[in-house]
């Protein structure tokens, strides 16, 4: 299982920049790059509700989950 950040295309729809983004939920550029990036191990809830607000969007619009065995693998369960 993944669990995938979804900003660029959020991003992109409010017209905003990376810069000015970081800036409004109060991280650094660079720990926005790695939320963009999927390489995050944990997201602050405080975080990701100041996304939500200022991009108006739910958690689920940022937060993706992919099932690693959608593509044809069969899990340990079967």
């Amino acid at each position: 299982m993944s669990i995938y950040v979804n900003l660029d295309e959020i991003i992109k729809k409010n017209n905003i920049t990376s810069k000015e983004l970081a800036e409004l939920i109060g991280i650094t550029e660079a720990n926005l790059s790695i939320l963009r990036s999927n390489k995050a191990k944990a997201i602050r809830f405080s975080t990701l509700n100041k996304l939500c607000k200022i991009l108006q969007c739910e958690p689920g619009d940022i937060l993706k989950y992919i099932d690693d065995n959608e593509e044809g693998e069969e899990s340990e369960d079967e």
